[in-house]
C-alpha cells in the first residue's frame, strides 16, 4: 500500500468516527449578559487590575492638564498626539512614509472607539491613524475615549463593530505584557511599557 493510499484510508476512518455535528446556539438579543450599576467605574477597576491606569475629566481642556501631569509625558522627547487639544507632537506624522521611522516615539496619544467594562479592553481602529503601528511601538501610551461610551460586555462590544470597514481594528487592554518566561510578568515586552486611558465627558 503506497502512502497515499494510506492517508486516504486514515482520513476516512477519522471522518467516519466524527461525532454528529450540532447547529450553533441562538444567542438572545439580550441577556442574561452580565451588565454593571456602574459601567465607567468597572471599567476603571479592570484597567487597573490590567496594567493599567484611568482617569476620568470634563472636557479636552482637562484632559490636556492630566495628561501634562504624567511622568511618562513630561520626560518624553519624541511625543505624538492624534487628539486635537490634548498633548502635543514633536514631529509630523504625516510627512513620515516608513513606520519604522516611528521606532523612538517616546509617547502616543490615540483615539479609541469605546471601552468595555467587564474586561477594561478599548475598541481602536486605524480610523484617522496613518501607521497603525503607533499602537504598539510608542515606550507609553494614551488612548482618548468618551466616557459615555462604555459597554457593559463583550456581546455588546461586538454588537458595536464593524470590524470589515478597517484594515487594521482590535482591542487593547492594559499595557503590553507576557508571563510566558518562567512566569514571571513583565510589562512592556511586546509594546508600550504603560496605557493611561482619558475618558473625557465632553468629548
Amino acid at each position: 500500500m503506497n502512502s497515499l493510499s494510506s492517508r486516504n484510508r486514515i482520513l476516512t476512518e477519522l471522518r467516519a468516527a466524527l461525532p454528529e455535528s450540532s447547529p450553533i446556539p441562538a444567542l438572545p438579543d439580550r441577556g442574561p449578559w452580565q451588565t454593571f450599576e456602574d459601567p465607567f467605574a468597572q471599567f476603571s477597576k479592570l484597567l487597573t487590575a490590567v496594567g493599567g491606569a484611568c482617569t476620568r475629566v470634563k472636557s479636552v481642556a482637562d484632559a490636556d492638564q492630566t495628561l501634562r501631569q504624567v511622568a511618562a509625558w513630561t520626560s518624553a522627547t519624541v511625543r505624538c498626539s492624534l487628539i486635537e487639544g490634548i498633548g502635543d507632537s514633536t514631529f509630523a506624522l504625516n510627512d513620515i512614509d516608513d513606520p519604522h521611522e516611528l521606532e523612538n516615539v517616546d509617547f502616543a496619544v490615540l483615539p479609541g472607539q469605546f471601552g468595555v467594562a467587564e474586561n477594561g479592553a478599548i475598541w481602536v481602529t486605524d480610523e484617522g491613524i496613518r501607521h497603525r503601528v503607533l499602537f504598539f511601538l510608542p515606550q507609553h501610551l494614551s488612548i482618548v475615549i468618551r466616557s459615555s461610551q462604555i459597554v457593559h460586555n463583550m456581546h455588546e462590544a461586538y454588537a458595536c463593530i464593524e470590524p470589515q470597514k478597517h484594515a487594521f481594528a482590535g482591542f487593547i487592554s492594559g499595557p503590553s505584557k507576557t508571563a510566558d518566561i518562567e512566569q514571571s510578568l513583565v510589562i512592556g515586552a511586546h509594546g508600550a511599557r504603560s496605557l493611561t486611558v482619558l475618558a473625557v465627558d465632553e468629548l
